[in-house]
């Protein structure tokens, strides 16, 4: 299981979203700076704050050129709940297959239930790895603040 790390290309990944449209990152964030997360799935309080914040920032990270998405491997009907619930206007992707997930990210895997831990990834606009958050567990994870701040001194970078 290979580990992303900065400046390898982010493997393709197909969200599946409630209604059948699907999302290939990086390729549909190409030109912007891309937040995925992956998360344990609805009944995580953790998942849930941490999507909730994102949505609460979504207007600062879009005025930085960020764009969000979320995956787990929820249902469609419980992701659906759960975009309702939280008011999510990102993309969410549901019924992922964990591990091949996380084969091609390094995402680690609950072996029973089988779900994705807590993992989030930035990447540029070019579809380059920025940074890699992963977790074996329910904490560690990426906040809006930070990727907003990280996107903010790349900027100010010479190139």
């Amino acid at each position: 299981m290979p580990l992303l790390n900065p400046g390898d290309p982010f493997p393709a990944l197909t969200l599946t979203q409630p209604g059948g449209q699907t999302l290939t990152l990086p390729d549909a964030f190409a030109g912007s700076f891309g937040v995925v997360l992956f998360n344990r799935g609805s009944w995580c309080p953790y998942c849930n704050t941490q999507l909730q914040a994102f949505q609460k920032a979504r207007e600062r990270l879009e005025d930085n050129g960020i764009r969000v998405a979320a995956l787990s491997v929820d249902d469609e009907t419980k992701t659906e709940e759960l975009i309702a619930e939280l008011g999510l206007t990102f993309p969410v992707g549901h019924s992922a297959d964990a591990l091949a997930v996380s084969a091609s990210t390094g995402a680690f895997v609950n072996p029973e239930p089988v779900y994705l831990q807590s993992t989030g990834f930035v990447f540029d606009p070019f579809g380059k790895v920025v940074v890699s958050v992963y977790s074996s567990g329910a904490i560690g994870r990426l906040v809006p603040e930070e990727v907003t701040g990280l996107v903010r001194h790349l900027g100010d970078r010479p190139a």
